[in-house]
């Protein structure tokens, strides 16, 4: 955690809180994160209209370096990454058999080394899976958590930011529009479907251009330094409270949160970061082939604006949504935000109208048309 006055960890405030180091990360001397530095509003605000950072190091980091890294990571996962080039980025997922989304993963590349960094909690089955599927590769996957902390510095002026850093020229993230439905095998490039530029940092480790910044991968010693240099150059922390809120309202979701294990990924939008529809076989492929094809996933993401009356507590994940009485879905991440107000990522069913109205325990919700 960042040590600073004001701060309050997020185990402090939840003790069952996911946003929590791994039991083995924690052992190995891996500290918690700040919900907050005393003012959780502001500190949103500073998100959506400058830049803070936050510290994101209680993220599992996989490392896998190896010769064959990308030829065999591109085999196994989503993506298409047999055209990722040292000093890029991009998404991943890994599907069930029946194309259900079980890991999400960003992505960064060395040269010598590609990093995964995924959720709290999701590191072990992530590292699970890639080492049973080893087999005769030339690949060493390991957690790397211990040795590595994610910091992202989020806002419009991340990318000026990072520059105290030494870090210059990142570009915006190129992404590649999803196709239609039948769509012809020319269409999509024989590339990731989106690529994020990634720059080294003096310090060791790197910066990632990312969809609401620039996450930053730093030697977990030197974690010290750059939050000094930063903050020596007017950078202001905030908390992950902020964070969540502002990444709720751009409606990116989070595994593990904002889907459960029947999710496929054409129902939380996790097709255009993250998914190459047209890059041959991976587990889980037919499923998603299938339901693109089709045009219709059988539940879609949307952002629910909560009236705030009854309680003023945001809902717990996982509760459902009720339209007539009946389940149609289940809340995801829910936040207060400083613009906003009470709002809450959902999964919901695809013939939900936009119109329709619900209610999330006793509190009346509305989805947000936007």
């Amino acid at each position: 955690m960042i040590d600073i006055a004001g701060a309050v960890a997020v185990e402090a405030i939840d003790e069952a809180s996911r946003d929590q180091p791994e039991p083995a990360h924690r052992a190995a001397g891996v500290r918690g994160v700040a919900a907050h530095y005393g003012d959780p509003m502001r500190e949103q605000r500073t998100l959506a209209t400058g830049v803070g950072l936050v510290d994101r190091s209680h993220r599992g980091v996989v490392a896998v370096p190896g010769e064959e890294r990308i030829g065999w990571l591109h085999t196994l996962t989503s993506q298409h990454l047999n055209a990722l080039k040292p000093w890029q980025g991009t998404e991943l997922l890994v599907l069930s058999p029946h194309g259900h989304v079980e890991q999400h993963a960003m992505v960064a590349d060395d040269g010598e080394t590609t990093w995964l960094d995924t959720e709290p909690g999701a590191t072990e089955g992530l590292l699970s899976y890639l080492e049973k599927m080893r087999f005769f590769s030339r690949v060493e996957p390991r957690d790397a958590t211990a040795d590595h902390a994610l910091l992202s510095l989020v806002g419009p002026e991340a990318v000026a930011a990072v520059a105290a850093l030494g870090v210059t020229g990142l570009g915006d993230p190129d992404v590649v529009a999803v196709p239609g439905p039948k769509f012809r095998s020319d269409e999509l490039p024989s590339r990731p479907t989106v690529v994020y530029d990634v720059r080294p940092l003096p310090v060791g480790g790197w910066a990632r251009r990312g969809p609401l910044g620039v996450d930053l991968l730093v030697p977990r010693p030197a974690m010290d330094q750059v939050v000094a240099e930063l903050r020596g150059n007017g950078v202001p922390v905030a908390g992950l409270w902020a964070y969540e809120a502002v990444r709720a309202a751009a409606r990116l979701p989070r595994v593990g949160v904002d889907t459960d294990h029947r999710t496929i990924p054409a129902e939380v939008g996790l097709i255009a970061p993250a998914v190459h529809l047209n890059k041959g076989c991976y587990r889980g492929q037919e499923t998603v082939a299938r339901v693109h094809n089709l045009g219709k996933p059988p539940r879609r993401l949307v952002l629910l604006h909560l009236d705030g009356v009854t309680t003023d507590q945001p809902p717990a994940a996982g509760t459902p949504v009720i339209l007539d009485g009946r389940p149609v879905g289940f809340v995801g991440t829910a936040v207060h935000h400083y613009e906003l107000g009470q709002v809450a990522l959902a999964v919901v069913k695809r013939n939900v109208g936009d119109d329709a109205r619900l209610l999330v325990g006793e509190t009346a919700a509305a989805i947000d048309r936007e």
